[in-house]
């Protein structure tokens, strides 16, 4: 059992629910405004649990350029998709307000998501600048917030960006269990539908795959998910289920159900 909430769920896969950009971002559909956001996730989320998906995961990787600070009307939109998403809703959920862990925090308590992935620790070099998030204030927020059942996903190796921490990931995945309480650790690749490199996703399992689970982040695809899931509790995958593997494209059920079909041969 990975989570409490996966049930006896082994080698999990949870999937993404891209949204459109909210309102603020450069690339909002102004005309559709939030009622076609609301649209098109349900149709992707109808299409991902039909795919036989254990999880799903709201995120807005529409929202280019990412900021490191949420503005107020994007988390309050984001809240409202989520929320009406809800009633579709047959598998638990999480939440990832890119790049901010402490809007994350505050809209999964609004939504009783299950779980919150973010870049919580570390230094990096990224598209945004100088990205130094701060561990401790969601991680008080959750406990002020009273979510304690609340886990976090840790992304330890952020895309978009060059971590300035010199030391090994093992090590720093290590740290982030010891220091900063991660409940998962999710490896990388260096953007969006890259898939993280292989020997540093085994050294991650190998160092801390006693303590919590350990995740592919990105890149995860129907040809390599059996090595993938060979050494990770389970993966994150977003692009593969796109029409023509394509982040910004909507989903593409059959792509969803060859996946899905391979992993359940593999479990």
């Amino acid at each position: 059992m990975i989570f409490d909430f996966l049930g006896d769920k082994k080698r999990a896969v949870v999937s993404m629910c891209h949204m459109g950009a909210l309102p603020g971002s450069p690339l909002y559909d102004s005309d559709g405004g939030i009622d076609k956001l609301i649209d098109d996730a349900v149709s992707d989320i109808r299409k991902l649990q039909d795919g036989g998906v254990d999880a799903i995961m709201f995120g807005n990787e529409n929202d280019r350029p990412y900021l490191l600070e949420a503005t107020p009307e994007s988390i309050a939109a984001y809240t409202a998709v989520v929320q009406a998403c809800k009633p579709e809703l047959t598998v638990p959920f999480g939440v990832n307000y890119l790049w901010d862990p402490t809007a994350s925090i505050a809209i999964a308590v609004a939504t009783q998501a299950k779980w919150v992935r973010e870049i919580f620790t570390g230094v990096f070099a990224s598209d945004m600048g100088i990205w130094a998030p701060d561990a401790a204030r969601p991680a008080r927020l959750k406990r002020d917030l009273d979510r304690r059942d609340l886990k976090l996903f840790f992304n330890i190796n952020a895309e978009f960006a060059h971590s300035l921490d010199q030391r090994p990931i093992d090590l720093r995945a290590k740290s982030a269990i010891f220091s900063s309480l991660a409940d998962a650790i999710l490896v990388s690749g260096p953007i969006t539908g890259q898939p993280a490199d292989a020997s540093d996703l085994r050294k991650v399992a190998e160092a801390v795959g006693h303590m919590v689970p350990v995740f592919a982040n990105t890149g995860v695809n129907v040809d390599n998910v059996t090595d993938v899931m060979s050494v990770a509790s389970g993966c994150i995958i977003g692009s593969h289920f796109k029409v023509d593997g394509n982040t910004w494209n909507a989903v593409d059920g059959d792509r969803v159900k060859r996946f899905m079909d391979k992993v359940n041969s593999l479990r």
